[in-house]
């Protein structure tokens, strides 16, 4: 019998989420319940949006919380490399096969062309998907093109009639047209192969024998299932996942909730809490207790008891469960030492009493000033943002855009934020301590207070932007119409 192989198959291309590590959860337990093994893999064919900092981040935030590995890109394993970038000649080599065989083919057409078919797709209020123009290129103007060097793409060929029928492990027996399913680029014009083709290439090489991935990959399967028929390979067995939510049921989302790992281990949450809490994203403990440990729920673990029905994912339900194992897991010795080691983290130390020293007479003026520094969200209210200068909707554009800043920025050094801010005044025609006030507030609860540039430095990337949605939030938050406009003018800026 084969070995069970499960894996999680992270971007690197931004925070690592809470909804990779809920899917990284089940299928470890998944393999170790079966005595398989767990595989990390970084998908990061995304050449633009990768990034060294985001991978690293993911390794870090899932081992924080005990979601180790047995293969990846940092312990190796017998069927690497790990990383999609590293791979290059294996896609070439598979892209190959599918041209010789007649399952893929050239596409030349532009992206000027491609618009406006898909415009006149709409306008019909036709599927919308590639027409298969290149597909009646004789070989005469196929040769001709590629020898001319025209830009082009590998896209499959995907059949026009009929359904595809497939069985999910959660949800049985599905079927969707083909009529539905567009002619996927397998390979971009910059050589690099899209994710759907990598994944399955990858998937297949690296024995993987179940795909355990949330639920939006459903209407993709597919495209995968064709792609292993082409090769001629058994598919593994595939189960989706219902996806996180925010409490109204919309999909998880980090304007709603704070989505990023990194937020809760810098809010001073427990891994074991946090991790327990996925645990109980539609998935229950046969006894129906609350509060088990990773190795608790795998040995207990049955994938087929999953609830379809979408999980909430519930900041204040996650409170109670952090503060339970707080108060009852955790002694009074372990609780010292914890929470020394989260508040007086040496290295943020060394940034914040530098801000300190000069502004103090007496070690009890330290916590007035720089509590902020170990707070959670300002106690703020719209009277903590008055100003004579600024009104509530400049204030909330300078919070959104220094939001939209940070999350494009990786540089999060005093030098990178000042220059950040200076760009952002110059830009909105303010002067920079008027820039500033909303961001004072927004982050330390105070109109005044040591440097607000190193507060955003120290206090790090996610709880610095959940902050600032925060302050946006009293300051009335953003209206559709609003955030509209305000895009239009931050196009202006990018």
């Amino acid at each position: 019998m084969q070995k069970v192989r499960t894996r999680i198959a992270p971007s690197p291309t931004g925070d690592p989420h809470v909804g990779t590590a809920y899917i990284a959860l089940f299928n470890r337990c998944f393999a170790k319940q079966h005595d398989g093994e767990f595989i990390l893999r970084i998908e990061d064919t995304d050449q633009q949006r990768s990034t060294d900092r985001s991978e690293k981040d993911i390794f870090a935030a899932l081992r924080w919380l005990g979601l180790d590995w047995n293969e990846g890109p940092d312990v190796g394993g017998a069927f690497g490399p790990y990383r999609q970038s590293e791979r290059s000649d294996i896609y070439a080599e598979h892209c190959k096969l599918l041209l010789e065989t007649g399952h893929s083919f050239h596409c030349f057409c532009s992206p000027e062309r491609l618009n406006e078919v898909r415009a006149q797709q709409m306008a019909d209020k036709a599927p919308l998907g590639y027409d298969g123009h290149c597909l009646r290129l004789s070989q005469e103007e196929i040769a001709e093109k590629l020898a001319s060097g025209v830009e082009h793409v590998i896209r499959m060929r995907v059949p026009r009639e009929g359904e595809c029928k497939f069985t999910d492990m959660l949800r049985g027996d599905i079927e969707i047209s083909w009529q539905q399913i567009d002619m996927q680029v397998l390979m971009k014009s910059d050589g690099l192969p899209t994710y759907h083709f990598a994944n399955v290439v990858d998937d297949h090489l690296m024995q993987i024998t179940h795909v355990i991935r949330g639920e939006e990959w459903i209407n993709s399967t597919p495209k995968h299932l064709l792609l292993y028929q082409y090769f001629g390979w058994e598919a593994p067995t595939f189960c989706h996942l219902p996806l996180l939510r925010n409490p109204d049921k919309s999909k998880l989302s980090k304007r709603k909730n704070p989505t990023s790992i990194n937020y809760y281990r810098d809010m001073g949450y427990l891994p074991e809490a946090l991790v327990n809490y996925l645990g109980m994203m539609g998935w229950t403990m046969p006894d129906g207790r609350e509060v088990f440990s990773v190795e608790e729920m795998t040995k207990a673990f049955d994938l087929l008891r999953v609830s379809l029905g979408g999980p909430v994912f519930d900041v204040e339900k996650l409170n109670w469960l952090n503060g339970k194992y707080i108060r009852e897991q955790v002694s009074t010795e372990d609780f010292i030492s914890l929470f020394a080691q989260w508040a007086f983290d040496a290295e943020k130390m060394k940034a914040i009493v530098p801000l300190l020293r000069d502004r103090v007479e007496r070690f009890s003026d330290v916590v007035p000033l720089a509590g902020f520094f170990l707070a959670g969200l300002p106690e703020i209210d719209e009277q903590s943002f008055t100003h004579k200068q600024l009104e509530a909707a400049q204030m909330r554009k300078i919070l959104q855009f220094t939001i939209w800043e940070l999350e494009r920025s990786d540089d999060l050094s005093r030098d990178g934020v000042e220059a950040l801010c200076v760009r952002l005044a110059q830009f909105t025609e303010m002067k920079i301590r008027d820039f500033l006030f909303p961001l004072f507030v927004a982050m330390t609860g105070k109109a005044v207070s040591v440097s607000v540039i190193d507060a955003i430095s120290i206090i790090g990337l996610d709880v610095t932007r959940a902050r600032l949605r925060h302050a946006v939030t009293v300051l009335g938050g953003v209206s559709k119409k609003e955030t509209k406009a305000l895009e239009k003018q931050y196009r202006d800026l990018v």
